[in-house]
């Protein structure tokens, strides 16, 4: 179990690097998080839902994804309450001093799908949450060493020498931590390292004798980890490319950003995250409304920026505009959420750019989604996770097919358009489509970019921590 010294320290790279690295060895690997907290989720093939990371890590390690990789997952609705999926589906909604109060049969279904998971492999890969250094947590932990200890897996410790003080994270993690937890980890590594690794000879050898912890490895910055998805929605950041820019208001409740990621990579265009207090840029070309897990309370935060003047002023100045998923939401004249089933109820009016209505209501779709273009036949290929039903006089001009029924809408003059379908500007062939019609030429293969990167970050691995050494302590499930 890779556990790092706070949020962010990178043990979501460093585990799909593993993967990738053990799988060239010829072992059988899994990824696995008992718990993860993030709007940016994946579906797996079997209609359930778990962090984009763990999808991440599935591709690394060269298998399917399955919601036994990430049993618990919490998605932000407010700030005190998240939506809680458990084992891919969605249970309900919880304020936060609830589920702290109360994780009943939480951990038995991480161990649950940890075991089931484990017999299909030979190697586990689990991702920690946070920091067990944060002991008001500790009781009732199912994240951390909570999970280590109910499991019986020994514990990498994980620190980011870019944040500074990286000595103090893993000397004071471990002070703060009782005997049992301290005898659980087996070595410690340093992150993100820039410069010459021998400045830090010192500083590993100073941690190494604090804590009686080996060194397992000092991981220099890895340059191309921006190809990857970020777990975060503070983590997703502009990227500067050609010409065509593309602009991102960057919502308070963002979902499902790794939309953006296919569009980054493109050399001949620029993402511009915009965020709050700043303007949308007067010289973008595409305006792209994200997704959201609470639509009605983002599309008040939209306006709270000042950011639906923006859009509808480059609208007037012949600008597109594009909605996926809750931004296809915003785009319509109305949305209806009697029942508060994506976050807090109520009806609000839309930016009226796209004549349709949303209302909430219906069971969660959930769903891997193949389309093609209406007219010019490009396979798409995507996934679904939304509540609610659009339906207007623009959803007549839908601009997809899924198995003959259109989805998503487009205005009269073809310049403002939505769809609930997610990543799907990771099909070469339709991406490569959609900016064609805008004027920018794309070469970039998405998919085998992403793989190529993935190699390289397990090479970057093979060099700098000990792999064998990891392979020696890890230990047969349950060993006593």
């Amino acid at each position: 179990m890779l556990q790092g010294t706070g949020s962010n320290v990178g043990k979501s790279l460093i585990v799909a690097g593993l993967a990738r690295a053990f799988v060239r060895r010829g072992l059988r690997v899994a990824p696995f998080k008992p718990q993860n907290m993030s709007n940016n989720a994946a579906v797996t093939p079997g209609g359930g839902e778990i962090g984009r990371a763990q999808a991440l890590q599935a591709l690394a390690a060269r298998i399917a994804p399955h919601t036994d990789m990430n049993p618990i997952l919490l998605k932000p609705e407010t700030d005190t309450g998240a939506q809680v999926i458990v084992q891919g589906k969605r249970r309900g909604t919880r304020a936060a001093g609830s589920f702290m109060r109360d994780k009943s049969g939480l951990l038995e279904a991480a161990l649950e799908s940890f075991h089931r998971l484990a017999s299909t492999v030979d190697l586990v890969l689990i991702e920690g949450a946070g920091s067990p250094a944060e002991t008001n947590l500790r009781k009732g932990d199912i994240a951390n060493m909570g999970f280590a200890q109910a499991a019986n897996v020994p514990v990498i410790l994980m620190g980011d020498i870019h944040r500074g003080g990286v000595i103090a994270q893993i000397v004071g993690t471990q002070a703060v931590l009782d005997p049992a937890d301290q005898d659980k980890i087996v070595g410690f590594a340093v992150n993100r390292f820039r410069g010459d690794l021998s400045l830090f000879d010192a500083g590993r050898d100073d941690i190494a004798a604090r804590t009686g912890w080996p060194s397992l490895g000092v991981i220099p910055w890895f340059w191309d980890a921006w190809k990857f998805p970020a777990e975060d929605s503070m983590d997703v950041t502009s990227r500067r490319g050609g010409a065509f820019k593309v602009a991102v208001p960057q919502l308070e409740r963002m979902a499902n950003f790794d939309d953006l990621d296919p569009l980054a990579a493109e050399p001949n265009v620029t993402v511009e995250m915009v965020p709050p207090g700043r303007a949308l840029p007067g010289d973008a070309d595409l305006i792209l409304i994200p997704g959201s897990k609470s639509t009605l309370g983002d599309l008040a935060y939209l306006r709270a920026q000042g950011w639906d003047i923006d859009i509808l002023a480059h609208h007037r100045r012949g600008g597109h505009v594009l909605g996926l998923c809750g931004g296809y939401q915003m785009l319509g004249r109305w949305i209806d959420d009697p029942d508060g089933v994506d976050g807090t109820p109520g009806r609000a009016e839309g930016l009226g750019l796209l004549d349709v209505e949303t209302v909430m209501a219906g069971d969660k779709r959930v769903t891997l989604t193949q389309a093609t273009t209406q007219g010019g036949n490009l396979p798409v290929d995507g996934y679904e996770i939304h509540m609610g039903r659009t339906t207007g006089v623009d959803s007549e001009r839908a601009w997809l097919d899924v198995d003959g029924r259109a989805e998503g809408a487009a205005s009269a003059n073809g310049r403002v358009r939505g769809t609930y379908l997610h990543g799907l500007f990771a099909s070469d062939a339709f991406r490569a489509g959609f900016l064609s019609e805008l004027g920018v030429d794309s070469q970039l293969s998405y998919d085998r970019d992403v793989d190529t990167a993935l190699d390289a970050l397990a090479d970057h691995l093979e060099r700098h921590m000990d792999l064998d050494q990891i392979l020696a302590v890890s230990g047969p499930i349950n060993a006593k």
